[in-house]
């Protein structure tokens, strides 16, 4: 790979997602680039890049920023997100709704398994078993990924990455080499292809917003404005979770921290942003 080619694929990933690819990660790079080439035929990764540069297709230009940008995630990821969510977020909510549905987004979901650890809280909780309609939205900018996320099929790693053993017992079933999630919990989430960058007035506004270890990978100025939109997609009062050690307290414009917390915000009622 070229540094003409290098710096190429750098500027599809910013343009196309606001994501910062460090530059002087050529191998890693490589690596996630590596299956790309070869499921499109290519011979090699700088064969690639000039099918980019003279063809302008736009499918493999978002297969190539697709396979560039992060994808981790894990079940119940740091875990105190999940149980602030249960035994705080969720009773205020509850007890504030009334009998309107309670509306939650894990944006920028990867595989899914963030948007199901909270249904299966939710599931644990019995939230909306009194009668109100409660909705989970899973979205990313991956198709690959949410394809992944909707069939809620995992590996024994994947379920061993923080999934505890009582929501395994419950609600999977083990076929083969891998665990397939009972359809009660997936027919909880839907899912929607969004890029946070352009896209997030297309999803509606929620209660509770999760977008964790998302904002960090932006540059600057795309962080600001995702901040700015994600607090325009909350309803009054509502929460938005980030990512640990995220850093975004000054740029979260009309947003306050609650508890003390560097990674939970709640929207300022007086707050007045078109999402």
């Amino acid at each position: 790979m070229t540094p003409d080619d290098l710096s190429l694929i750098c500027r599809i990933v910013r343009a196309r997602a606001g994501y910062v690819v460090d530059q002087a990660k050529a191998a890693m790079i490589e690596n996630r680039l590596g299956p790309l080439v070869r499921r499109e035929g290519f011979n090699s990764l700088s064969d690639l890049v000039a099918a980019i540069k003279t063809k302008r297709d736009e499918r493999l230009v978002w297969a190539l920023a697709d396979a560039i940008l992060p994808k981790d995630t894990a079940f119940f990821r740091d875990r105190t997100p999940f149980s602030q969510f249960r035994d705080v977020i969720l009773p205020d909510l509850e007890q504030r709704l009334g009998t309107s549905p309670l509306r939650i987004w894990s944006a920028g979901c990867a595989t899914g398994e963030e948007a199901y650890s909270l249904a299966l809280t939710l599931d644990e909780a019995r939230a909306g078993r009194g009668g109100r309609a409660v909705e989970i939205v899973g979205s990313d900018l991956s198709e690959r990924c949410l394809e992944r996320a909707a069939a809620g099929i995992f590996s024994q790693m994947e379920v061993q990455k923080g999934l505890p053993i009582r929501y395994l017992v419950r609600h999977f079933d083990r076929q083969d080499e891998v665990w397939h999630l009972s359809a009660s919990i997936r027919q909880k989430v839907q899912w929607s292809r969004v890029n946070l960058i352009s896209e997030i007035s297309t999803v509606g506004r929620f209660d509770v917003i999760f977008c964790r270890y998302v904002l960090g990978g932006l540059d600057d100025l795309m962080r600001k404005q995702v901040l700015s939109q994600l607090a325009g997609a909350l309803n009054d009062n509502g929460y938005l979770i980030v990512g640990r050690d995220e850093a975004v307290l000054d740029q979260a414009v009309g947003l306050s921290p609650v508890w003390g917390s560097s990674d939970i915000y709640r929207r300022e009622p007086a707050l007045r942003i078109v999402a």
